[in-house]
Parts: C-alpha cells; structure tokens; sequence
C-alpha cells in the first residue's frame, strides 16, 4: 500500500515577492515528486490560506511532512523583543502547524519537519528559536539564499542512519534555528559553529532537520535517501498497528 503523505506548509509568505514565491513552488514541487518517486502518496495543505483543513483531518495520512516557509512568530516561543532581519510572519499559519505536530503526537503519526518545519516542531513541544544567527555566513547566501553547508550527524541517530554517514554535505537557507530542544526532543546534527541542525523524539516517531532534502541542487542521493527513509518510516508505524488511511483527507492533490 502507498502511504498517504500530507505536505503541508504556506504556499504563500506575507511580504514575500515574486523570487520567494517561485522558491517555496520550486520546493513543495520537489517534494511532491521525490515523495511520488520513492512509492507514497502526496498531497499539499497549504496552511497560508483561510480555508485551511481541521489538523484532525490532517493526521488522518499516514504520515506528515512539514515544509519550509517564512519565520515563526516569536512570541509563540517567548521572545518579545524586536528581532533583526524577521521576515515572513503568519501567525495563523504557525499555531496551525503547531497544532498539527500536537495531534500527530496524539495519534502517533510519523512527522518529518524541514528547515521551517523543524522548528516547528520544536515549538510545538514547547522548546525555543535561536531567532537570529548573528554570523549566518555558513547557514545562508545573501544572494542566491540557499547554500552547501557541512552537518555532523549524531552516530546513534536516525538521521545518520537514514543517510548511512555521520557526515553531510547539505543545503540550508536560514537565519534562525532550534535553541533549547521541546519536551522528548534531543539534538542530533549540527552545524560547524555548534548550531543544532536536527532534532528527533526520544520515543515518537517525530523528528527535523534544519536543512532541504528537496532543494534540486542539492546531492541528489541524499535527497533520495531521506525520503525513501521517510516513507519507510511512515510504514513502519503502519506495519506496527497504526491503521492506514480510512478517508480521503483534506487538501490539494498534486502528486
């Protein structure tokens, strides 16, 4: 059986102009169609518009993939202050994402969160942001955005597992990154200067990485791998009593 993956993330960033909007299509595009690739199911949620579906319905896939996209609210983490260079804020769309890790939790559906989707899931288990990475020079590229980064993996992780390495060559666009990991979440992969680049839960079957797997320029067999593992993931939890798909859920079919 094909595993029912729900993609979801915003489509659309308030401020955002017309380079970023063909970035985010660019992005959700390839992870369509290395999820479609590797043998699952995908569908798009797209959490920018109103009309977004109950995360009770979401959690009805077997599993959920949570995309990249613009800053979380940092009041949702406690910070209050100002924060340089913030950019992309949809709160809606943030306590919606939120509220989709929590439920997954809930009924035990696997959950792999990129970049944005990471630190999603790290808020939602109650850890905080690094809002802003003062030398982001090995995190970002100015100009072109994404960039080649080098991450060590955490030997005992699933991550290096999955990538069959302790070592990475990745590709990551961003000034913010997980801080103090939520409740059950451990760091597991990490940048040159320190920065936590992964995250995965000590029991659930809820995990992140900071960087793109669906990036097309990135290394097209550990985009490859990462998904394959993704969807092996998800059948696992169906293999182990977690039952499939029963309704068609909400969303926007483009696998």
């Amino acid at each position: 059986m094909r595993p029912r993956i729900a993609v979801v993330g915003p489509l659309r960033i308030p401020g955002a102009g017309p380079v970023v909007d063909r970035v985010v299509e660019r992005f959700a595009t390839s992870a369509l169609h290395l999820l479609a690739r590797v043998g699952a199911d995908p569908y798009v949620v797209d959490s920018s518009v109103q009309d977004r579906p109950d995360p009770s319905h979401i959690v009805r896939a077997d599993g959920v993939l949570l995309l990249g996209g613009g800053d979380i609210d940092p009041t949702l983490y406690g910070v209050t202050g100002p924060v340089p260079e913030l950019y992309g804020v949809d709160r809606a769309a943030d306590e919606h994402a939120i509220a989709v890790v929590r439920e997954a939790l809930d009924t035990d559906t696997p959950v792999l969160g990129i970049c944005r989707g990471s630190q999603v899931v790290n808020v939602a288990l109650g850890g905080t942001l690094v809002p802003h990475i003062e030398n982001a020079q090995l995190h970002r590229d100015r100009e072109r955005m994404f960039l080649d980064e080098e991450v060590r993996l955490a030997p005992d992780s699933r991550v290096a597992a999955w990538l069959g390495k302790t070592h990475a060559t990745v590709r990551s666009g961003h000034h913010q990154a997980v801080d103090e990991p939520g409740e059950g979440l451990r760091p597991v992969a990490w940048a040159l200067d320190g920065v936590i680049e992964g995250i995965e839960h000590a029991h659930a079957r809820v995990m992140g990485i900071q960087w793109h797997p669906e990036d097309p320029d990135g290394d097209p067999q550990d985009s490859l791998a990462i998904f394959t593992a993704f969807r092996d993931f998800v059948r696992e939890a169906m293999d182990e009593g977690r039952p499939p798909t029963k309704t068609e859920p909400t969303g926007q079919d483009r696998g």
